[in-house]
């Protein structure tokens, strides 16, 4: 375990480090064109409007899950960055909604604040899970201070001309390399730990199409591209919602006799 924090520590302040002196980069104005710019029943937008559905539904079906006694927790405070991570995602459903009625900086900072709390919240839920219970609750406030900051430095460099969206990158960038190496170096107290690679996946996925918006719309101007990306993102958080839903939690010797392979 001492390890696995070492290696938290030395990740964090190489994320700091960088997010303090890299140098600024401000929100491209381009972000907001979308391929897809069709209205229906006076909704702008519609279909990236309608599509955060998704996040709606998976981020109510995990609350449910989470506080519906449907999930098995060692300890019933392990619950709360599950609780971070599903409620991010109703509310990124909301944001993203918002934002997307009329796309534009102001707007895109309720669409990423939620997400800043969906990243931290798997964060946080995964350290609770690999190296330990007490570190993983102890690391969520902190998680979640560092998400909401470099949202808030985000907007507040770009109202004063000057736009910053180094650290909320980093942030993301952080969220992904600190679960991939846990996934890899640290076992799970619970079964179905591969599933992280399920919803990491979807995330990929979501990435993919986000960068392909106007290729995909293109195909036969059906769908675009960020219109399936908000249906993959929601995609990861039913999988946690299935993972919750089927894991179990693994007998003590088995996780011991894993960590030491």
């Amino acid at each position: 375990m001492a390890r696995h924090i070492r290696w938290l520590i030395a990740l964090t302040l190489l994320c700091i480090a960088a997010a303090l002196f890299v140098p600024g980069i401000p929100q491209w104005p381009s972000y907001h064109q979308f391929a897809d710019r069709r209205g229906a029943l006076g909704i702008p937008n519609v279909l990236d409007v309608t599509s955060n559905i998704g996040f709606l539904i998976a981020g109510l079906a995990g609350l449910v899950v989470v506080f519906g006694g449907r999930a098995q927790f060692e300890f019933a405070s392990e619950r709360w960055p599950w609780t971070v991570f599903f409620f991010g995602m109703l509310l990124a459903g909301i944001g993203s909604a918002y934002y997307h009625l009329a796309p534009d900086n102001e707007r895109l900072f309720w669409d990423r604040l939620p997400m800043a709390f969906t990243f931290m919240g798997l964060a946080a839920s995964q350290i609770v899970d690999r190296v330990g219970a007490r570190v993983g609750l102890a690391s969520l406030v902190p998680l979640l201070f560092a998400g909401v900051v470099s949202v808030v430095y985000w907007r507040w460099t770009e109202r004063a001309g000057a736009g910053n969206v180094v650290p909320y990158g980093i942030l993301q960038g952080y969220a992904i390399v600190l679960l991939v190496s846990l996934a890899t170096m640290a076992p799970s107290r619970y079964s179905r730990s591969g599933d992280l690679y399920w919803i990491f996946g979807w995330y990929v996925i979501a990435k993919v199409f986000e960068a392909l918006d106007g290729h995909v719309f293109a195909l036969g101007n059906l769908v675009s591209g960020h219109t399936l990306k908000h249906l993959a993102a929601a995609g990861s958080g039913l999988v946690a919602c299935r993972m919750l839903e089927r894991r179990t939690l693994r007998p003590r010797t088995a996780a011991v006799e894993e960590q030491a392979r």
